[in-house]
């Protein structure tokens, strides 16, 4: 099976660093799955235009008056998270469905290995399913849990909120327990005496 050259990232000539992955949908995604690859890697693109998008709006905050560190975390997810994002979560999904299609080619080369190549595209699909059926799962806790915009108005206009067990249970909720588990300062055994 020839190398194929990587071509993704699309880098310009005057940045130093070649691309990291060869990523071609008509070569490695089966036709009937390339649509839904085409799909998720233009969510990825459009998580990574919100992520460009937030550091814009943090850079004007931070003119504006605001504060810099909210700037500062923009660009680390930006830089951070664009990059994990494509290699922890399209990245799998794209060889999920690559690795069928190059397992089943491979059977009229080697059948030993072909069979061994099947293992990982069984993985990476089941991992893919278990995304998402979590997806789905905790699309179904959060439905279930009874909380709606309606709900969430009338606790407001009610004054819920200010009621004191309430505040009292979201004072509790972030500020956590208020004494040390142990005494911050150690107490030692007088001077001359013995330990116990």
């Amino acid at each position: 099976m020839s190398e194929k050259e990587n071509n993704f990232p699309p880098l310009p000539k005057f940045i130093p660093l070649k691309p990291c992955f060869y990523q071609n949908f008509s070569d490695e995604i089966p036709i009937e799955h390339q649509l839904l690859v085409k799909r998720i890697y233009r969510l990825w693109l459009f998580y990574c235009a919100t992520l460009g998008v937030n550091l814009i709006a943090c850079l004007a905050w931070w003119i504006g008056g605001g504060s810099g560190a909210n700037f500062g975390l923009a660009l680390v997810w930006l830089l951070l998270f664009s990059p994990c994002g494509y290699v922890c979560w399209f990245r799998p999904a794209y060889k999920a469905f690559r690795g069928w299609l190059s397992a089943i080619g491979f059977f009229q080369t080697s059948v030993g290995a072909a069979v061994v190549m099947i293992f990982p595209a069984i993985l990476f699909s089941v991992s893919a399913a278990m995304m998402a059926i979590v997806i789905v799962k905790v699309h179904r806790i959060y439905r279930g849990a009874g909380g709606s915009f309606q709900k969430a108005q009338t606790e407001w206009n009610t004054g819920v909120w200010r009621n004191p067990p309430s505040r009292e249970a979201q004072y509790n909720n972030f500020s956590g327990n208020s004494l040390p588990e142990y005494p911050t300062v150690p107490s030692y055994p007088a001077s001359g005496s013995q330990w116990p």
